[in-house]
This record gives structure tokens, C-alpha cells and sequence, in this order.
């Protein structure tokens, strides 16, 4: 338990400390946000603060901190550790700018943003990787809540069958084709307060069921540190399969395609340590009541260690701290909420992302139409495939939690080069920018079937090669992002405007060439 509020307290000490750093080194002020510039009333419209907050942590708070940390506390309880820190540091950071360079840039998306930071060749793998992380999301989170609603909790024990599972996987496409064709205050803007409603009263549900056992939670010891790395049941070690398994509640590049919708709906900059690092610290709490409650689960029924999918144990969690029916099923359709409100804003920012770059206007409902038929077909194609193989979901949940990180690092890219051109602190950035280098590289290294059972393709490399090529990736990266921030600090130096000026698409086109 202590460690489990030791844990608790680095989120929210974070917040007020490293947060306010943050935002220092950023600077927000009083200038035109999106919205208030240039109002397009579908994505570009003002929507009240405590709104934005919610959309915000309902976009980026999808089934990684729940089924993602009830897997990955199976490390032990060193992820009470790594959770909060790798919060703090990496992941609220990497939202927070996110957001933030965004507002500053008219709401740009992450690959409009690359191919001006980073330049043209860049932005276009950027693109592509980004593309199919999203379409990845998509399928992952209709799939999974899909899944849920077809548990003995909803449907009764023994009842459970393919017929229902399809059932609401049309339902739910239904929805994400809804919220991505029409205008953000339609349909996100009036029923995400009502779907927060309910995910914080799942949250507080399973806290309380939980708080009685928080006394059997194991504890971090550093006299045992090596063996913490070599928990998992299955031997899969913390570097980089943790990082990978709990994606949400450490750092997710998700969450950078998500922060750009708020963005554009941000009154004023300065709301945005609460809108962006704000959600992340929450985000991390969530992920943590629900390690605590796998921790809890795997101690009571330890048969559930070996095979068992998330899912199931979401299931039995669930249904032995809250046995009292009505509850167990709020708190299921709050996690089924998390699952459904970020894969309809994944395609949205999809949709959004290739009429940036394609210069497709957005008001017209035509080419809304145009480019949303086309994603949602690939989509459900995806899904169909997924679930005509046997092994179909879980290779669909590998590519997508390594694509997810890979984002991040994306992300993390232009903000590195961002801050190091305007001379700012960009080792706040960079940090975990060659961190999660170094996660994504070591996990496409070393991972394959031979490695790891259930994994998808990778190069199979022996454990420490995997390692030392995944630093020196990370190393060189770092000294082109560095080398790549220098000369757009020259160029800025030899324009007449003011670095803060920089900011706007129409007046920066050097570095675009």
C-alpha cells in the first residue's frame, strides 16, 4: 500500500511542481487561439473550459490506463513507480505540448506540424506512420468495448456469442461514423460531459470496491530491483514490453492526435496546463486504481496470470469488489465509455489530418463524406479480419501499442525542434523523446515469435544487441533533432519578426523547402 501512495502522491505533487516548470518554459499568453482566429463552426468554435477538460481526458483515456495497467501490473509493483514518474515526466509533457504547439500553430495536426519543424521527408513518414496508428486505434477500441458489452456482466453467464459481439461492433461504428462526420459541438460537445459523468463514477466505484485490499498490494523494495525487472509471468522484461503494455497511463502518442482537437477549441493559452498536463495527472490516477485492482485480482484468483485476457480479468475484477449487480455494471460501461470516446476522435483526427494536408475544406458536409467513407471501409475491413483469425486480435493489439509509442515519439520530435529553435529549455522533451526512442526501437529489435509468444514480426535479435542498437538509435536521433533545431534557430535570427512571431504557417516557409 505504501508504495501504491507513494505512487499517488508523485501524480499530484507533479502537477503543482513539474507542471508549472513546464509551462514556464512555454510561456503561454494572451494571444488568438484557433477558435477565437479563425471559427469555422465545425472544428475550429469555442467550447466553455470545464468542457474542453473533458472532452480532453475522455479523448485520450481509452482502454490503456484500464485493461492496459491491469496487464502490465503484472511486472509487479515497481509500475507504481514507473507509472507516476513516467506520467510526470514523459507523458503529461508530451500532451502538454502537444496542445500547446497546436494552439500556437492554428490547431495543427502532428504531421503538419513535422513537415514544418521537421521538414518535408520527415513529415511524410511521419504521415504514414501516424495514418495507420490511427486506423490501428479505430479497430482496437470498436473491438474491445465490443468484447465487453459481450460479457456475462450484460448478457448473463453462458450466453455470450458472436451475434451479440457483431451487434454492437455496428452500433458502435455507427456512433464513430456520427461523431467524425459532424461538427465537434453536435455530438462530442454534448454528450462527453454526460460519458464523464459516468467514468468518474466508475473510477470512484472501483476505488471504493478496492480500498479494503489496498493492504495486500505488494510493495517495491530497491534490495530486489533487478528482480522487479523479471516479474512477468511470462518473463517478458520491463524494457520494453512495460512501456508498451501500459501505454495510456505513462505516455501515449495517441493522445497527440487528440490534443489538437481541443486545441482548436481552447478560449485562451493559459488554460492549458489544466486542459492538457491537467488530464494526463488525472489519466494516471485512473491507470492506478486500476493496477491496484489487478494487483488485487491476480493475488485472489492467480490462475488468471497465465492466459488470461484483459478483458476477462476487467470481468472478475469487476464482479467480486462490486458484487452488487447495478454497480458492477456502471463501472463496465464507464470503462466501455473510455474504449468508445477515444476511437471516435482517433478517426476524427484522421479525417482532420489528411485535410490538412491535402488542403480539403472541412466545411463542406460533401467532402467531409468523401473522406470519411473511405477510412471507415479500411476500418472495418481491419476489424472483420481481426476476428475471422484466431490469433487476428492479438496481433492487432502488438502493431497498435508499438505504433501507439511510436507517435510519441513523432510528437516529441517537433517538440524538441520547436523549443531548441526559440532557445528554450528542450531538454524537457528531449528526455523522453530518446527514451521512447529507445523503447520503440528495442521492442521492433528484439520482438518476434521466437522472443516473445503471440508477438508480431520483428527482427528476433538477441536481448542486449536489441538494447545497444536501440541506444544508438536513440543517440543519433537526438543529434539530428538537436542539429535540426540549431539551423532553424539561424533562420529565425535572420528574418525580421520576432521568434514568437515564428508561430504562424504563412510567415515561416524556409524550412519547408
Amino acid at each position: 500500500m505504501i508504495t501504491f501512495l507513494i505512487g499517488v502522491a508523485i501524480l499530484i505533487g507533479g502537477y503543482f511542481t513539474y507542471g508549472k516548470f513546464v509551462e514556464h518554459v512555454f510561456h503561454p499568453d494572451d494571444r488568438q487561439t484557433p477558435a477565437v482566429k479563425h471559427p469555422d463552426g465545425v472544428d475550429r468554435m469555442l467550447l466553455p473550459h470545464w468542457k474542453n477538460m473533458l472532452v480532453q481526458l475522455l479523448n485520450i483515456a481509452g482502454i490503456g490506463p484500464v485493461i492496459g495497467v491491469i496487464l502490465g501490473i503484472k511486472f509487479g509493483a515497481i509500475v507504481f513507480i514507473l507509472l507516476p514518474i513516467g506520467n510526470v515526466f514523459g507523458g503529461a509533457v508530451h500532451d502538454y505540448f502537444s496542445g500547446m504547439v497546436s494552439i500556437r500553430n492554428d490547431g495543427m495536426n502532428v504531421p503538419a506540424l513535422a513537415h514544418k519543424f521537421l521538414g518535408r521527408v520527415p513529415a511524410k513518414l511521419v504521415m504514414i506512420l501516424i495514418s495507420v496508428a490511427l486506423i490501428f486505434v479505430g479497430a482496437v477500441f470498436t473491438n474491445t468495448p465490443a468484447g465487453l458489452i459481450n460479457t456475462p456482466i450484460f448478457v448473463g453467464e453462458g450466453n455470450t456469442s458472436p451475434t451479440i459481439f457483431w451487434v454492437a461492433v455496428a452500433l458502435i461504428f455507427a456512433y464513430y461514423f456520427a461523431s467524425t462526420f459532424f461538427p465537434i459541438d453536435k455530438i462530442i460537445g454534448r454528450i462527453y460531459p454526460i460519458f464523464g459523468g459516468l467514468l468518474i463514477l466508475a473510477s470512484i466505484g472501483i476505488f471504493v470496491g478496492i480500498a479494503p485490499e489496498l493492504s495486500v498490494l505488494d510493495e517495491f523494495s530497491f534490495s530486489d530491483f533487478a528482480g522487479n525487472f523479471h516479474k512477468h509471468p511470462a518473463g517478458q522484461p520491463i524494457i520494453p514490453m512495460l512501456f508498451v503494455t501500459i501505454a495510456c497511463g505513462i505516455i501515449s502518442g495517441f493522445h497527440s492526435t487528440q490534443s489538437p482537437i481541443v486545441a482548436r477549441t481552447e478560449r485562451t493559452e493559459r488554460t492549458g496546463r489544466q486542459t492538457f498536463y491537467g488530464m494526463m495527472i488525472i489519466e494516471g490516477l485512473i491507470g492506478m486504481i486500476w493496477a491496484a485492482g489487478g494487483m488485487f485480482i491476480y493475488h485472489k484468483m492467480p490462475e488468471l496470470l497465465s492466459g488470461a485476457s484483459g478483458v476477462r480479468v476487467l470481468s472478475e475484477l469487476v464482479s467480486t469488489v462490486l458484487p452488487f449487480a447495478p454497480i458492477s455494471i456502471l463501472v463496465v460501461v464507464g470503462v466501455i465509455i473510455l474504449a468508445i470516446t477515444s476511437g471516435d476522435t482517433s478517426l476524427r483526427s484522421l479525417r482532420l489530418t489528411i485535410a490538412e494536408l491535402c488542403n480539403i475544406d472541412q466545411t463542406s458536409a460533401k467532402n467531409r463524406l468523401l473522406l470519411t467513407i473511405p477510412i471507415f471501409a479500411i476500418c472495418a475491413i481491419l476489424i472483420f479480419w481481426s476476428n475471422l483469425n484466431k490469433d487476428g486480435f492479438n496481433i492487432l493489439w502488438n502493431y497498435f501499442s508499438w505504433s501507439n509509442q511510436v507517435m510519441a515519439v513523432c510528437s516529441l520530435c517537433v517538440t524538441v525542434v520547436y523549443l531548441r529553435a526559440k532557445k528554450k529549455n528542450f531538454w524537457i522533451a528531449l528526455v523522453p523523446c530518446l527514451f521512447m526512442t529507445f523503447i520503440v526501437c528495442a521492442y521492433i529489435f528484439w520482438v518476434s515469435p521466437e522472443n516473445l509468444k503471440g508477438a508480431p514480426l520483428g527482427f528476433g535479435l538477441p536481448y542486449k544487441i536489441a538494447l545497444m542498437f536501440a541506444i544508438q538509435d536513440a543517440l543519433i536521433l537526438g543529434f539530428l533533432l538537436c542539429s535540426r533545431g540549431k539551423a532553424l534557430e539561424q533562420e529565425i535570427k535572420e528574418k525580421t519578426f520576432e521568434p514568437d512571431e515564428w508561430d504562424s504557417k504563412k510567415e515561416f516557409q524556409k524550412s519547408e523547402n
